[in-house]
């Protein structure tokens, strides 16, 4: 079967997005990703807890309350630290999202010169420690914004 040149360069584009979408998307192991937020583990919410608050409430606050106007720029260019309670917008990000600048960092997962103050944890924290600081962090949400981010969750597959 032969090939138009439109044909080809259809494939052509194909494969490169495809490359495109892995280089985004291969941040995120897999195994992780495909896990869902342990909220519901009494275990590792208490574990989460402990660790947000050694690793996360000096900047996103003891109470998931975020930094003052986190809306808003600071005088450097960058955001201040959003509230990871229900008033924020992380329910607003699938599970291997929240993963993925858990472990990487804001900047590497948004990437395009986008600029934070928020490190990665790759480092300093474990995969399973992350997924329990986060499902501390989800524990904390009420039952309706829960199910807004499970039914996003089973929408991304």
């Amino acid at each position: 079967m032969a090939f138009s040149k439109l044909g080809w360069a259809a494939l052509g584009i194909a494969i490169v997005g495809g490359f495109i979408v892995q280089s985004v998307v291969n941040p995120i192991e897999t195994t992780v990703a495909n896990q869902r937020l342990p909220y519901d583990n009494t275990g590792s919410v208490a574990k989460g807890k402990s660790l947000y608050a050694e690793n996360c409430a000096s900047c996103h606050g003891s109470n998931l309350q975020g930094e003052p106007n986190w809306k808003q720029r600071t005088p450097d260019g960058l955001m201040p630290a959003p509230p990871h309670d229900e008033t924020g917008h992380t329910w607003h990000h699938p599970d291997a999202m929240l993963f993925a600048i858990t472990k990487q960092g804001s900047a590497a997962v948004v990437g395009q010169g986008y600029e934070s103050n928020m490190p990665g944890f790759e480092g300093s924290l474990t995969d399973q420690q992350i997924l329990d600081v986060l499902g501390y962090i989800k524990s904390t949400w009420p039952d309706r914004v829960i199910k807004m981010h499970n039914d996003m969750n089973d929408q991304q597959g």
